[in-house]
């Protein structure tokens, strides 16, 4: 949506507490309010200010902003061009689910964010990668693992309080392999199917974020990578005998044509149609 005062776009997940917004202001004026949700936003270009816990702080480009739920604040543009930033808005449960699956029901202790404002290019590239994937991705996998990193990363360098950082527990090498091996099974069976994170980690038998690890450990891809490779070669074999790009797309489980195009000509440096014709 563009208005006088620039242009903002917003995105909602379906099914849980989890929302995305890019914008771009030059003259608007947050009131004081909160959120219901943890807000994690960076801040692109130009520079941002605002009132929180007593006093002012500016988030100017490539810095992010980290409020706790119910943290009242405002906001205002430092910079004459305005400012454009990012920013995801988790529920505390989707957090809090995070951290216990990822300490494997030791703690869901929601963390706390002491600072504001933060400048960690770590925290950054997560968030961003994140809100990427919940905008224009549909495979829910990919969300999924975006999600996790970006909470974990928040919590193991922005948090203090209430939580400790998330330490996962490793598993043995064995049982890391036999885990990582019964996901790629699944995934070898069913690779143009959504696949939600929960579906394989329980065909895996451990949590999440412990498979996560285990399967990008053995095979070097995170799960959804490796998934993405498959529906890739599978689609390479439709073309070569004879499949339309956009039968192929469809076959191998892609959004659409232009989402199968562009992993494909990223992947292999020629576009679906040019390798069909060769």
């Amino acid at each position: 949506m563009s208005t006088a005062d620039g242009w903002v776009r917003y995105w909602r997940d379906g099914d849980r507490p989890v929302e995305a917004m890019h914008a771009h202001f030059f003259d608007h004026v947050y009131p004081p309010h909160s959120h219901h949700s943890y807000s994690f936003g960076i801040t692109d270009a130009g520079a941002q200010s605002f009132h929180c816990r007593g006093g002012i702080h500016t988030s100017g480009a490539g810095m992010v902003m980290a409020f706790n739920p119910d943290e009242v604040h405002d906001g205002w543009s430092a910079a004459d061009l305005g400012y454009r930033y990012r920013i995801v808005h988790i529920g505390p449960s989707v957090v809090s689910d995070m951290i216990s699956d990822a300490t494997e029901g030791r703690t869901g202790a929601l963390p706390l964010f002491p600072h504001p404002v933060l400048t960690d290019r770590v925290l950054t590239d997560a968030l961003a990668r994140l809100r990427a994937a919940l905008v224009g991705s549909t495979n829910p996998l990919v969300r999924d693992e975006r999600l996790t990193a970006a909470v974990t990363a928040m919590t193991r360098r922005g948090a203090s309080g209430t939580a400790s950082p998330v330490r996962a527990r490793t598993p043995a090498d064995r049982a890391r392999r036999q885990a990582a091996h019964r996901a790629r099974e699944v995934l070898d069976e069913a690779f143009w199917e959504p696949m939600t994170a929960e579906r394989l980690a329980a065909a895996a038998g451990c949590s999440r974020f412990a498979l996560y690890r285990a399967f990008r450990a053995e095979f070097g891809l995170a799960p959804s990578d490796y998934q993405r490779q498959l529906r890739l070669r599978h689609a390479r074999a439709l073309l070569r005998s004879g499949a339309a790009p956009a039968d192929a797309a469809s076959a191998t489980g892609f959004a659409d044509q232009a989402h199968f195009s562009r992993w494909f000509q990223r992947v292999y440096g020629i576009t679906p149609g040019a390798f069909r014709r060769a």
